[in-house]
C-alpha cells in the first residue's frame, strides 16, 4: 500500500474512532441525563410522598381536635344537666311532705286555732322557699284549664257539670312539680267528659 492510502486509511480509521468516541460520549451523556431525570423524578416523588404524609397527619390532627372539642362540649352539657337534676331524688322524696303540709293546713283552718295555723304556715312556707331556691316549682293547674296529656295525668273522668268543662280539668287531686325544666311529678287531675 502506498503512503497515501495508508494515510487515507489512517484518517478514515481516526474518523471512525472519533465517531465511535462521539457516539459513546453521546450515549454516556444520555445515560447521565436519564439518571439525572430519574433522580429528579425520585426526589419529586419523595417530595409528593412527604406532602401527602403531612396532609394525612394534618387531617388526623384536625379530626382528633374536633373529637376532643365534641367530648368537652358533651361532658360540659352532661355536667350541667347533672347539677340541674342532682337533687331530683331528694326532691321527689320531699313532695309527699309538701302534700302533707297542704292537707294539715286545710284541717287546721277548720279548727279555728290561729296560733297553730300560723306556726304550720311558717314551717310550710320556709320549706317551700328552701325547695324553690333549689329549683323546685309547682305546676300551675286550676279547674277549667284545658287537659293536656303531656303535662297532666288524668286520674279519672266524671260527667262535666257544665258543657264548658268537657275535656277540661275539673279538679286537681295532686299538685305537680318541675325541677328546672324537667317535670318530676305530673299533676293528677280529674277531667270532664
Amino acid at each position: 500500500m502506498s503512503k497515501e492510502q495508508e494515510k487515507q486509511n489512517s484518517e478514515n480509521y481516526k474518523e471512525q474512532l472519533d465517531q465511535e468516541m462521539n457516539d459513546v460520549i453521546e450515549k454516556d451523556a444520555e445515560g447521565n441525563q436519564a439518571e439525572a431525570d430519574d433522580d429528579i423524578n425520585q426526589e419529586i416523588s419523595e417530595l409528593d410522598k412527604l406532602k401527602n404524609d403531612l396532609q394525612e397527619e394534618k387531617d388526623k390532627f384536625l379530626r382528633l381536635f374536633a373529637e376532643f372539642e365534641n367530648y368537652k362540649r358533651r361532658t360540659s352539657k352532661e355536667r350541667i344537666e347533672l347539677f340541674k337534676t342532682a337533687g331530683e331524688e331528694i326532691m321527689q322524696v320531699m313532695l309527699p311532705v309538701l302534700d302533707d303540709f297542704d292537707r294539715a293546713l286545710k284541717e287546721i283552718q277548720k279548727s279555728e286555732d290561729e296560733n297553730m295555723l300560723k306556726g304550720v304556715e311558717l314551717i310550710s312556707n320556709k320549706l317551700r322557699r328552701t325547695l324553690e331556691s333549689k329549683g323546685l316549682a309547682p305546676i300551675a293547674v286550676k279547674a277549667g284549664d284545658k287537659f293536656d296529656a303531656d303535662i297532666h295525668e288524668a286520674v279519672t273522668q266524671i260527667p262535666a257539670p257544665d258543657k264548658k268543662l268537657k275535656g277540661k280539668v275539673i279538679d286537681v287531686v295532686e299538685t305537680g312539680y318541675t325541677l328546672g325544666d324537667k317535670i318530676i311529678r305530673y299533676p293528677k287531675v280529674v277531667t270532664g267528659k
